[in-house]
């Protein structure tokens, strides 16, 4: 009965001494930005219109966002979740738009052009997180 206790003990301990995850902080960062609308249409994006520039499919219906490539310096990278002012659910950041755009951001609006053209071109925050790196992790 000892051996068993003293095995489930070691067990225990090994299982606590090998946690090696290091929790992440995350820093938030708000911004204000300009926000246009696309659409996954051939004449707004390019022959191939549902793959995005980092290779991910759009479907409508999905929330999703391209970011000007200069954002991309300021952590809205690949799969990001972004708050945008105005919308109760996140977007994931899917997709870059042309180097021309600087701070602005395309809200992906499926096939529904017209919802497109309402949305227009508008200045909005958007909020955020980007993961703080630990200096001794590659």
């Amino acid at each position: 009965m000892n051996n068993r206790i003293v095995s489930i003990s070691l067990i225990f301990i090994t299982l606590l001494a090998c946690n090696t995850s290091v929790e992440e902080e995350c820093i938030t960062k708000k911004i204000e930005v300009i926000a246009t609308a696309y659409n996954s249409l051939a004449y707004q994006t390019s022959s191939n219109p549902h793959i995005t520039a980092f290779g991910d499919s759009l479907k409508p219906g999905l929330h999703y966002i391209a970011v000007s490539r200069d954002l991309l310096d300021s952590g809205l990278v690949h799969n990001t979740k972004v708050k945008i002012d105005g919308f109760d659910n996140l977007f994931l950041v899917k997709d870059k738009m042309n180097k021309r755009w600087r701070k602005r951001i395309d809200i992906y609006m499926g096939i529904d052009v017209q919802k497109a053209k309402k949305w227009g071109k508008k200045k909005v925050n958007i909020e955020y997180c980007i993961i703080a790196k630990d200096s001794l992790s590659n």
